[in-house]
């Protein structure tokens, strides 16, 4: 099975529902699996209260609240009935992360095919039962989690009913460093909890995706935009459409090359096993009935003769017939 790739529109359309159709068309372009955005109430999952992280206030209007910033990104129910429509319209996969309770509701009343919890979710308890009583497949992303979280809330989810769960390793942070990826703890949870697994990236550039995917991850998620330069909180750390084409053509690549595990050689090498392998040949004229020696054989190019691993099986034979020299030997 192919990797899934989620092209992560999330918020990048900025509260317009002709930007995220226009995100459609581009992600359906670039060969990606499913786009993604998110789905929320802002008053019913942000206080009064709530603080920007860091990038976003870089990022956004630093003197506005959290709430304010996310109240013009909301997208309506009915612009993303719209938007699921469009999907299904253009041949691509619509997903959306519901933040609250509202929203998970419209979206299962869309006969929406997955979930994809986020890592800000991982710790919420009434969150994770109404996904898993859904019983649906899930993909849940790990981001500043301990590896006791995600077993926490693994078993919340079974025991409420979920139905496949794959698990992303993350690191939430925008955009995230190279030193604190951490590619190697995804392998970490697959030993540890023996799930499907994959990588949600907020790296810069297409590297880490493609050697996630080069260690066996089974889905990737990356964030897109159309244009880096537009106000945002996400637009930064964000790929733009050639460079999320990019990055799924590599990925489809290293698909390729990471082959069935199978050793042998292949049919494009079989050609040429004769030109770089090599023989055992007459190092000089040898007559009829003399005897093989080191000294009168030698080993060269090309490999259609007696292979040299049979070297001490003919020393001490005798020619059949003359051979001249760099004449391949005949027993």
């Amino acid at each position: 099975m192919s990797v899934y790739i989620i092209a992560e529109a999330g918020v990048n359309h900025n509260g317009s529902l002709e930007i995220a159709k226009n995100m459609v068309d581009s992600v359906k372009e670039s060969g990606a699996d499913c786009i993604k955005f998110q789905t929320f109430i802002s008053k019913n999952i942000v206080s009064k209260n709530a603080k920007k992280a860091d990038y976003q206030k870089f990022q956004t209007n630093s003197d506005e609240s959290q709430l304010d910033m996310l109240r013009k990104l909301e997208l309506s129910f009915k612009e993303f009935f719209e938007l699921s429509e469009y999907c299904k319209s253009t041949g691509i996969e619509f997903l959306s992360t519901g933040f609250d309770f509202d929203s998970i509701d419209f979206l299962n009343s869309i006969d929406m095919k997955k979930w994809k919890i986020p890592s800000g979710e991982i710790t919420n308890l009434p969150y994770l039962i109404r996904i898993a009583k859904l019983k649906k497949p899930v993909i849940l992303s790990t981001g500043m989690s301990t590896m006791e979280d995600i077993r926490i809330a693994l078993n919340v989810l079974i025991e409420n009913g979920s139905g496949e769960i794959t698990l992303l390793h993350c690191t939430t942070e925008y955009p995230t460093p190279f030193t604190d990826v951490n590619l190697a703890a995804m392998i970490t949870i697959h030993n540890e909890f023996g799930l499907p697994f994959g990588y949600s990236d907020h790296s810069k550039g297409i590297e880490v995706p493609i050697a996630a995917v080069a260690m066996g991850a089974t889905v990737i998620e990356k964030h897109f935009t159309l244009d880096r330069n537009m106000d945002g909180p996400d637009h930064k750390a964000s790929l733009e459409p050639n460079e999320l084409k990019a990055m799924i053509s590599a990925i489809r690549n290293v698909e390729l090359a990471i082959g069935n595990g199978e050793k042998s050689p292949t049919e494009s090498e079989k050609k040429n096993m004769v030109i770089a392998r090599k023989s055992i040949i007459a190092n000089c004229e040898i007559k009829k009935g003399e005897i093989f020696t080191e000294r009168n054989l030698t080993v060269k190019r090309p490999g259609n003769g007696v292979s040299p691993m049979k070297w001490f099986e003919v020393i001490g034979k005798t020619a059949v017939r003359d051979f001249e020299e760099d004449e391949l030997i005949e027993l």
